[in-house]
């Protein structure tokens, strides 16, 4: 899995491989400078403290010589470009230069960095994007088993630890490695003796860094799933107000939230404690080394033998300037191993298929013109548990009303989440018009269907808005027309902006029998030949069950129609109801005939009614 992982982030990011290349060469071209600016800052030391016959001196004999090393040639361009006439006009050109490299090397800089920002941030959008997207192909199952929160942590959190490790992370891992090599190979050009000790630090560093690394991608992930818990708390909680305070349980859900918290903060602190101990052992080891050579080099100066002055300051420089691309390399693999253990639960939804998909050519444009028949349905659930439905037999024919009743858990709601196709039945077909409605493409079998349910869901929106959802230019006149329909427009028209009137998430501005008459207002606006109610109005007091029954006939008119029933004084007139008993149809008849069988559904009314 961790090689996977790997491939797909590089694959990602090389998706903006234009950008990276950009990034790439300029940081290339920061490093030769970086190196030339070191190199540079040391002669204008070395200009300061020496006497400048003595530098002429030197330049004549290196003018001279036929056989020149690598450092001597170095140090020949730099005096060809610096040396002047006199001390201060050498030293008024030295300072130009280094300004001259100095501002080159932060345009670079910052070329480097904006087009890693190009790709940092496309990258979070198209990640976020691909998941939004792709939790809108899955099936209601996956969502049945997942948590909100948990889903909006991995959108939200764990997309953005993946920007940093995709982005600067892989690109520091490609340009330290050059820099440090850049400043390595001056170390050695100016002297290998010296040089040979102080890349010592590099693979001491390099353990150090591996060892930290491995442990911070464990505390990463540990840490991934307690975000996700909290959040998952927070919306639950917030999603629950009501309940909350009802019931006083606010210092419950604070002590369950704080002690969340405190585990995410014991997780947080100890990997940020590995996180910061690798740049200071990596610094430490450097100076270790640093002094060690500070001793050789300057006990060699000192003596006039080996070393020059000039090149031991340019030595001492390039040596310390190596240790922050060190120390830079050691925050990049915990920056990446952040990423990958949020990769790893990011790839995990990717990859995740939806159970419920179009099959090859299916018909994509369906109208409805005779029955709704299930033939033999059988459901169960994925994880095996005994079947919700067995043996289902009965058709709903075009412009009837058929009614499911019966007591909580006999199957009612899952033969109206299964008409849509929410779910697949396990055994047997539900055919539209003699067609198995798997044959038919989901979009258009959809939206055949309008549905209300007991659990109105509404969005902060406007009241226009949620009676026209997902229609963007639909009539102000048509929405009031479905308003007026649904028996919404009267209490619509006291609100302080009538059809502007954010209405908060989930309608809660609103009371149940408003909110309930604007899901029926949606879907009167929607026109659906086929309508599914599940108990719109088991949940509603006595006056807005009137108001939100008087509506719902109105979206009854000239429909095909299927009513799950709670109260039985809704469905009296129903052309069928259908009674089931543990998952199944038990009895089935008209009002008026299954009274007369004195079976479960003159049980049933009989409780209702006091009979």
């Amino acid at each position: 899995m961790e090689n996977s992982v790997y491939k797909r982030l590089i694959k990602l990011v090389f998706n903006y491989w234009p950008y990276l290349a950009l990034s790439t060469a300029t940081a290339f071209i920061y490093v030769a400078l970086n190196g030339i600016s070191v190199w540079l800052t040391a002669s204008l030391i070395n200009n300061i403290l020496s006497d400048f016959d003595k530098l002429v001196l030197e330049h004549s004999h290196l003018s001279s010589s036929s056989i020149l090393t690598l450092n001597e040639k170095i140090k020949y361009f730099t005096n060809e470009l610096i040396l002047r006439d006199t001390a201060k006009e050498t030293l008024k050109m030295l300072c130009f230069s280094i300004l001259i490299i100095f501002v080159l090397k932060n345009i670079f800089l910052y070329l480097k960095n904006i087009s890693l920002i190009v790709v940092q941030y496309r990258l979070i959008t198209e990640l976020r994007n691909k998941l939004y997207i792709h939790f809108h192909s899955l099936s209601l199952s996956f969502f049945n088993r997942q948590k909100s929160g948990e889903l909006t942590s991995i959108i939200v959190n764990d997309v953005a630890n993946m920007r940093q490790a995709l982005t600067v992370g892989f690109q520091r891992m490609f340009v330290e490695p050059i820099n440090i090599l850049v400043f390595t190979s001056l170390l050695f050009i100016i002297s290998w003796q010296l040089a040979s000790i102080a890349v010592i630090i590099i693979p001491l560093a390099g353990f150090v860094i591996v060892k930290i690394s491995r442990s911070i991608r464990r505390k990463s992930r540990r840490t991934a799933v307690k975000i996700a818990g909290i959040t998952n708390i927070i919306t639950e909680t917030l999603a629950s107000i009501r309940v909350v305070k009802a019931f006083a349980m606010e210092d419950y859900e604070v002590g369950r939230f704080t002690k969340e918290t405190d585990n995410y903060y014991n997780l947080m602190f100890r990997r940020s404690r590995l996180r910061s101990i690798a740049p200071p052992i990596t610094e430490t080891l450097g100076v270790l080394i640093g002094v060690l050579l500070l001793w050789i080099g300057g006990s060699e100066v000192l003596a006039d033998k080996g070393i020059t002055s000039e090149d031991f300051i340019r030595f001492i420089l390039i040596m310390f300037s190596a240790l922050q691309p060190i120390r830079s390399l050691s925050n990049v693999f915990a920056e990446v191993q952040v990423g990958a253990a949020s990769a790893e639960r990011v790839f995990h939804i990717l990859d995740t298929k939806p159970t419920i998909i179009d099959r090859n050519n299916a018909i994509k444009n369906v109208e409805f013109n005779d029955q709704v028949l299930f033939d033999n349905v059988s459901f169960q659930y994925e994880d095996g548990e005994s079947k919700v439905l067995e043996d289902v037999n009965f058709s709903i024919k075009k412009g009837s009303v058929v009614a499911l009743v019966g007591a909580s858990g006999s199957g009612k709601s899952t033969i109206a989440d299964l008409i849509p196709r929410f779910f697949e039945p396990s055994k047997g077909k539900i055919k539209l018009d003699n067609v198995d409605i798997r044959d038919v493409g989901i979009k258009s079998l959809r939206k055949l269907m309008g549905i209300v349910t007991q659990e109105t869901i509404l969005f902060n929106d406007t009241i226009s808005g949620n009676i026209a959802y997902g229609q963007n230019e639909i009539a102000l006149t048509k929405i009031a027309e479905a308003a007026k329909v649904a028996n919404a427009k009267e209490f619509i028209n006291d609100l302080p902006h009538g059809f502007d009137t954010v209405i908060g998430e989930k309608g809660v501005r609103l009371s149940g029998g408003q909110r309930q008459r604007l899901a029926i207002a949606r879907a009167l606006l929607k026109d659906p030949p086929i309508l599914i109610l599940d108990e719109a109005t088991s949940s509603l007091d006595t006056e807005s069950e009137k108001n939100v029954q008087e509506a719902i006939d109105n979206l009854m008119k000239d429909r095909t129609v299927l009513v799950i029933a709670h109260r039985l004084s809704t469905i009296i007139n129903a052309d069928q109801i259908i009674v089931l008993d543990n998952g199944k149809i038990v009895e089935s008849g008209s009002h008026t005939e299954l009274l007369e069988k004195d079976g479960i559904y003159k049980n049933l009314y009989n409780i209702q009614f006091n009979n």
